[in-house]
């Protein structure tokens, strides 16, 4: 009798990844970062209240340059008017992270939050070790880069 041989466990994201990609894709979704990582493109505040439903993509039209999208925002009642507020923000953010002008207006829809928990923030890093980053990195002169970068360096230098 021989031996089996080695097995070889999969991710179940690796598995699943096509299915989610076929759903996400039908809800108007080029990817699923827009939904997974909602909290860090509209922020904390923003994210408690609200999650991304859909992206509508206007038809094209021959000769014409394409119109830019409508993302359909699931929000919470109460809230509903301070989202409505805040999409200049919102359409910022979130334009920032396509890289390009991709939405152009939002559309609320009033109904529960699917999710009931947020997940959890990801600890900071420690101030001290930040500050000794970003000590290293005076060549940079935009400010909020070298935050960021000083940030990203103290969270490598701890894991």
């Amino acid at each position: 009798m021989s031996k089996p041989g080695p097995i070889s466990a999969k991710p179940l994201s690796a598995l699943l990844g096509d299915v989610f990609s076929d759903a996400y894709a039908r809800q108007g979704f080029a990817s699923r970062e827009l939904v997974t990582r909602w909290a860090e493109i509209a922020g904390p505040e923003i994210a408690a209240h609200s999650e991304p439903m859909k992206i509508r993509w206007p038809r094209p039209i021959e000769g014409q340059p394409q119109e830019p999208a409508t993302l359909v925002l699931r929000v919470e009642g109460p809230v509903a008017l301070e989202i409505q507020h805040s999409s200049d923000v919102i359409l910022q953010r979130v334009n920032r992270f396509f890289g390009w002008n991709a939405v152009g207006r939002l559309a609320l829809r009033q109904a529960p939050l699917s999710r009931k928990t947020l997940r959890k923030s990801v600890r900071l890093p420690d101030p001290t070790e930040v500050a000794t980053v970003a000590g290293t990195l005076s060549s940079i002169e935009d400010t909020d880069l070298r935050a960021a970068l000083a940030r990203l360096g103290a969270s490598i230098k701890r894991n």
